[in-house]
């Protein structure tokens, strides 16, 4: 029932907020630079621009996924380093927010430098998806029950024999959790990314619809980049209930 109630809230909210869009830019309350919702899709459902969208979400896709698996699989990896090796914890914590307080603007020319105009977004997509991987790990590999933790002690188990079987399969319903959090960041990571040279992708739809001050185009690649990320987060949402239901 709570589910279902989240659900058509959660459905009453979208289409609230599009109908406010479309008012908003029917009315040109704020000027050309917000144009109608359905102006938007018009332009983003164009027969001839079917391939230029279909090229450019494909190249963000792709960069978003890779740079997920590596920053967001690198956060779970080092969580469980820091759980089964206690005395590392404050170390990897103060690791872990180093990077989270790198700017991506600023990192981002350098991973051009770097890796390529061709890897520079999925660099950039790692770097954004590591922190909320990282710290909801943490949590999750602390999800297992006290009683069970003092019954692996009073059995001197090992660290690896308790993180196999006590700490990791506790923290599963977690450990999607934690991607679902990274998988908005990574797409907007790539995005980022591609700003500064990437030869394909919806952020240089982006920048080049705004140099070209085609406003429609650039709300198009806005509203694509927002709907991505959303389809990250929410695979990874269906990811974790299943797991939940499972586990629990």
């Amino acid at each position: 029932m709570k589910r279902s109630l989240r659900l058509i809230q959660s459905i009453a909210g979208a289409v609230i907020l599009c109908a406010l869009w479309e008012v908003l830019g029917q009315t040109k309350v704020l000027g050309p630079s917000l144009p109608a919702l359905s102006t938007v899709l018009g332009t983003l459902f164009a027969p001839n621009r079917a391939k230029l969208f279909t090229t450019a979400i494909s190249a963000t896709a792709l960069s978003a996924a890779l740079g997920l698996l590596i920053g967001g699989g690198s956060g779970a990896l080092i969580a469980g380093a820091r759980q089964t090796i206690s005395w590392t914890r404050p170390g990897l914590d103060r690791f872990a927010a180093l990077i989270h307080a790198i700017p991506q603007v600023a990192i981002a020319p350098v991973m051009v430098i770097v890796f390529g105009r061709a890897g520079s977004p999925i660099a950039v997509a790692a770097i954004a998806a590591f922190f909320p991987a990282y710290a909801a790990s943490t949590r999750a590999f602390a999800a297992a029950a006290q009683s069970h933790q003092d019954l692996f002690t009073v059995l001197g188990s090992s660290r690896s024999a308790r993180l196999l079987r006590l700490d990791l399969p506790a923290a599963l319903p977690g450990l999607a959790d934690a991607l679902k959090l990274a998988a908005p960041g990574a797409v907007l990571g790539a995005v980022l990314g591609e700003w500064f040279g990437a030869p394909k992708g919806v952020g240089i739809l982006i920048l080049s619809s705004s140099q070209n001050y085609d406003i429609p185009l650039l709300w198009a690649g806005a509203l694509v980049s927002t709907l991505m990320a959303l389809v990250g987060f929410g695979v990874f949402a269906a990811v974790q209930n299943a797991a939940t239901r499972r586990l629990t």
